[in-house]
């Protein structure tokens, strides 16, 4: 299965990573925050569940982590910022977008930046 999971291009395996990765902390948060018995214990499991998928997506990708580690860490602002306005309908404040910028810009030096 892994194997056929590696003809997924890189940047499609890195946003469904970064979306399971959000998505799974943002059912533990819920599941700590806003619920309990049975229905914490479930949202507690989805969350696994997403973790667990975030790392086999991650980890697939057929290239050495350092090299694309810059488009995952800005995939991963943007997609968190989604979420979290979606989620918890927080809009980012003004800090957090100026911030972003520089993660961003940052990703696409790390990743994109070769040198001779």
């Amino acid at each position: 299965m892994f194997k056929a999971l590696q003809n997924i291009p890189i940047p499609f395996l890195l946003l469904v990573a970064t979306a399971l990765e959000v998505s799974g902390d943002a059912v533990v948060r819920l599941a700590i925050y806003n619920h309990a018995g049975l229905v914490r214990v479930a949202f507690f499991t989805a969350g696994a569940a997403l973790l667990l998928g975030y790392g086999s997506s991650l980890n697939t990708a057929p290239v050495d982590f350092g090299r694309v580690v810059g488009l995952y860490i800005a995939m991963l602002f943007v997609v968190w910022q989604v979420i979290n306005f979606v989620v918890f309908r927080a809009p980012p404040p003004l800090p957090v977008w100026c911030g972003g910028a520089f993660v961003i810009t940052g990703g696409l030096i790390i990743t994109f930046w070769r040198t001779a």
